[in-house]
């Protein structure tokens, strides 16, 4: 294991116990978010029949849901921030369950999207955010094992639902179901029970400076040269979050490492979902079947699904953990060489092995997407980091996969979408390795600076001292007899 540093939450994480409870928790939480929209496709052949709409009405509503996901980031960073993360995901759980209620009840295709789309896609905000946040709560040294494993409930929950929305749509129809996994999804509930706050007074951390401001510590100094352990002057150029800020951290915005991680990520995210939508399609198009087809999509969650935690191990090794942006631009890039050679894949053999390094890409992303934002701006601030990053996201999740889309309607072939999205996933990772690398520069420049500017601290102290004392030894004078 790496050696602990300084966490800037003015404490000293556990890093166990109770938190690899809030872990399985997060796992739920997090499974349910990004499973869900995904899982809803299968009822969407009944509902378009039933309502008489076209296929692109029909996706909206996982395009609105998503969107709405994380179009909701800022709203759950401010509640997280006032009543934490344990309220926040209860809350959100029972807004997923009465949207699923109220659209088992759905007259028009409107009434679906503004039930699952809008009010369903908050809910899922109000569980995806306060789980990734209170992670780093708890988990400072082990924190990109705990992210890795609590990121592998996307994939889990995806190969569960599928299935058994399978089996609810064939018993119950589109209706019943509905009510059914309005039921399902107060698991969430559960999953936010376990969410307790961690005791910050059990094992306070030494040597550090803290200040109170809304009953949350926030470290004035820090002392070790990782990308979040630097002060929040030499990062952003101001000073740390006052009470003002107390809802969500519009500072940031003046934040070096977050707007490196915020540029890159705008543009990859519109081509990092994608290829994934347009794999069974794709498949299809070259002649094969769609039960094959659809196991590509098997094979690809499957692969994803153990490729998460195992990353998180792997990040968290001591020779990967100080330099754990390298590796987030290696996973980024990697996606992108993996696409565009994608078009060279030749019959189904070709799409099974394009769809195993698939399954390792996009997992090595996502087990690493939110914890090297973690790593850039420090635990204290993710909480406002992320709401502000996953609105600004909002516009490639929804966009991307039309605009793809598009190009298959315009050039009739499935490889200009490919290609597409390999460069928008290269690019970026190609970003990522150049500006990390004069960010991590610049980062020790401002150690070696700091700890020069102590020991000049330390030395007048001392000088001052000294002085201090010979000034009263000649004071003192002896008592003589006369």
């Amino acid at each position: 294991m790496p050696p602990a540093a300084a966490s800037n939450l003015g404490y000293t994480p556990p890093d166990g116990g109770w938190g690899w409870a809030v872990v399985f928790g997060a796992f739920i939480s997090i499974g349910f978010s990004y499973a869900f929209p995904k899982s809803l496709t299968i009822y969407f052949k009944e509902i378009q029949e039933y309502f008489d709409v076209s296929y692109s009405e029909i996706a909206w509503v996982s395009s609105v849901m998503l969107a709405s996901m994380y179009a909701g980031g800022p709203v759950s960073s401010i509640l997280v921030n006032r009543y934490g993360s344990r309220p926040v995901v209860m809350v959100g759980g029972v807004m997923v369950c009465t949207a699923m209620v109220l659209a088992s009840f759905g007259t028009t295709i409107i009434h679906l999207y503004l039930c699952i789309g809008v009010i369903g896609g908050f809910g899922l905000a109000f569980n995806l955010q306060p789980a990734l946040t209170i992670i780093g709560t708890y988990f400072h040294v082990k924190r990109p094992m705990a992210n890795g494993l609590a990121m592998t409930g996307s994939p889990v929950v995806l190969s569960t639902l599928a299935p058994l929305n399978q089996f609810l749509f064939d018993s119950f129809g589109w209706r019943g179901s509905f009510l059914i996994l309005g039921s399902i999804v107060l698991n969430c509930c559960v999953a936010g029970s376990l969410m307790r706050p961690v005791n910050k007074n059990a094992s306070p951390e030494p040597k550090a400076e803290a200040s109170e401001c809304n009953g949350a510590a926030v470290e004035e100094t820090a002392g070790t040269p990782s990308a979040n352990l630097l002060t929040e002057e030499n990062q952003s150029g101001s000073k740390s979050p006052g009470c003002m800020d107390k809802f969500i951290d519009f500072s940031l915005f003046k934040h070096r490492g977050f707007l490196i991680y915020l540029v890159g990520n705008v543009v990859m995210f519109f081509g990092f979902f994608a290829p994934v939508v347009f794999l069974a399609p794709y498949a299809k198009h070259l002649g094969i079947d769609e039960y094959s087809a659809a196991f590509l999509l098997s094979i690809f969650a499957l692969v994803d699904m153990f490729i998460r935690p195992a990353t998180g191990l792997i990040g968290n090794t001591k020779l990967i953990r100080p330099r754990i942006q390298y590796f987030f631009s290696f996973a980024v890039s990697y996606n992108g060489l993996c696409h565009l050679l994608c078009p060279l894949a030749d019959g189904y053999v070709g799409l099974v092995v394009y769809a195993v390094f698939l399954g390792l890409a996009f997992g090595m992303v996502s087990a690493l997407l939110f914890e090297v934002l973690m790593d850039l701006v420090g635990a204290h601030r993710f909480s406002s980091a992320v709401g502000l990053v996953t609105i600004i996201e909002c516009g490639p999740v929804l966009l991307g996969p039309p605009l793809s889309g598009a190009l298959v309607d315009i050039f009739g072939d499935y490889k200009y979408l490919y290609y597409a999205c390999g460069v928008f996933m290269l690019v970026p990772g190609i970003f990522f390795f150049i500006m990390h690398y004069f960010n991590y520069k610049r980062l020790d420049e401002e150690q070696r600076q700091a700890e020069a500017v102590d020991m000049r601290t330390s030395y007048h102290s001392c000088e001052e001292a000294v002085e201090l004392k010979t000034g009263r030894d000649d004071k003192t004078v002896p008592e003589t007899e006369g």
